[in-house]
């Protein structure tokens, strides 16, 4: 079972008030967002997690709550492979357990927009993205709606080079995978951050969100 542990908690802005989980300030510009699973010794590869019901249902709410996708090119590829053929031919693969079948149909239905140099075309609903990478991405956040949501390893460390993730989502598993590899590795300066909430799932893992320190 999903349960929280604890949360904290922000005033609003010159009222006093505070907003509990979840809550979202207005954004001058719909913000991008960063969700990614990490094992407590730092290893961010997708094998190294043990996906249950509660995961996948927070991870296709964080899917739901965005206008959009931003992916690189590998993570495009790995989330098409792995969750389009259910949404096309409604048969679930041996490896898919029933409680996947929503965050399969959730991110088969979302808007994506592709970062890559490399590829002729996309169709998964997908549009590519090419050219200043800065530039394409404020863009992007300039038009109206809730958010973008991200993920990944290799983009996500060059938006947050350029300053553009908003806020960060890191789900620790309680796991020592031993081996690598890391997240924003390479980076060249230190991106200080704030923690708004926490959220503990039954299994022991625990959902943290952070925004830069401005």
């Amino acid at each position: 079972m999903l349960r929280i542990r604890s949360y904290l908690t922000r005033p609003q802005l010159n009222s006093g008030v505070r907003r509990p989980y979840g809550y979202r300030y207005p954004y001058v510009t719909r913000p991008l967002r960063y969700s990614i699973n990490v094992t407590l010794d730092g290893c961010c590869d997708h094998r190294a997690i043990s996906p249950d019901e509660d995961l996948h249902r927070h991870a296709a709410e964080n899917l739901a709550q965005a206008d959009a996708l931003l992916f690189g090119r590998v993570t495009y590829e790995m989330m098409e492979a792995g969750w389009r053929p259910l949404a096309e031919t409604g048969v679930r693969p041996d490896w898919m357990a029933d409680w996947m079948e929503p965050f399969a149909r959730t991110i088969d239905a979302a808007k994506k927009y592709v970062v890559s140099s490399t590829l002729d075309r996309v169709d998964w609903n997908a549009e590519l993205v090419r050219g200043d990478l800065e530039k394409a991405v404020q863009q992007l956040k300039r038009e109206s709606g809730k958010g973008l949501l991200t993920g990944g390893v290799k983009l996500p460390l060059a938006l947050a080079e350029l300053g553009l993730i908003d806020e960060y989502e890191f789900v620790v598993q309680p796991r020592l995978a031993g081996h690598g590899p890391t997240l924003f590795a390479g980076l060249s300066k230190c991106v200080d951050l704030k923690l708004v909430s926490r959220l503990e799932f039954g299994s022991g893992a625990m959902a943290m969100r952070y925004e830069p320190r401005r």
